[in-house]
């Protein structure tokens, strides 16, 4: 991952309510969750809940797929975890010592 996408992804989660959003996802699962269940557990309006839902799909942090009359969303953890390595990888420097914070 370059260091302009890390940035990216960055940018999507620094908000509070994409956070809540995110974790909401990610005890969902792979089932993931529609977006008035999502705007219910996170506490917000249904079209807050789509436009920050609309942001993290940009990001392709999280999935949406059609099923029925309703979209599906799920978090893309392969997403999730390539910023994670980033992360671990270039930030401590591969430092063992660093790095064993993490198992």
């Amino acid at each position: 991952m370059r260091e302009e996408e890390a940035a990216s992804l960055f940018q999507a989660l620094s908000n509070a309510d994409r956070l809540k959003v995110i974790r909401a996802l990610v005890i969902a699962g792979p089932d993931g969750l529609n977006a008035g269940d999502i705007a219910a557990k996170v506490g917000a309006s249904p079209s807050r809940a789509s436009f920050h839902l609309a942001a993290l799909s940009e990001a392709r942090i999280v999935q949406r797929e059609r099923r029925s009359r309703s979209l599906r969303y799920t978090v893309d953890f392969s997403r999730i975890g390539e910023l994670l390595t980033f992360l671990m990888d270039d930030c401590c420097n591969g430092s063992p010592r660093l790095k064993s914070c993490c198992p």
